[in-house]
């Protein structure tokens, strides 16, 4: 069993490469809240292709914003 040591340092580091994920995302105005963003690196992690899954996020957003502009019509 790694020791508590061990397992604090890699919780820094993953806090670390996650909050400047975040802001990375921020900078580029991805409108990913924290959780999505968690989200979409995981699948990442788990082999999704990167580029396909912001083409499927582009996609998404822009049929609801398609749909929510028919509902107000």
């Amino acid at each position: 069993m790694p020791d508590k040591q061990v397992c604090d340092e890699k919780y820094s580091e993953v806090k670390e490469t996650f909050e400047t994920m975040s802001e990375i995302s921020t900078l580029l105005n991805t409108g990913l809240d924290l959780k999505t963003l968690s989200f979409c690196v995981r699948l990442c992690e788990n082999g999704v292709h990167p580029e396909s899954l912001a083409k499927v996020i582009t996609e998404i957003r822009q049929e609801v914003n398609r749909m929510n502009g028919q509902e107000k019509k």
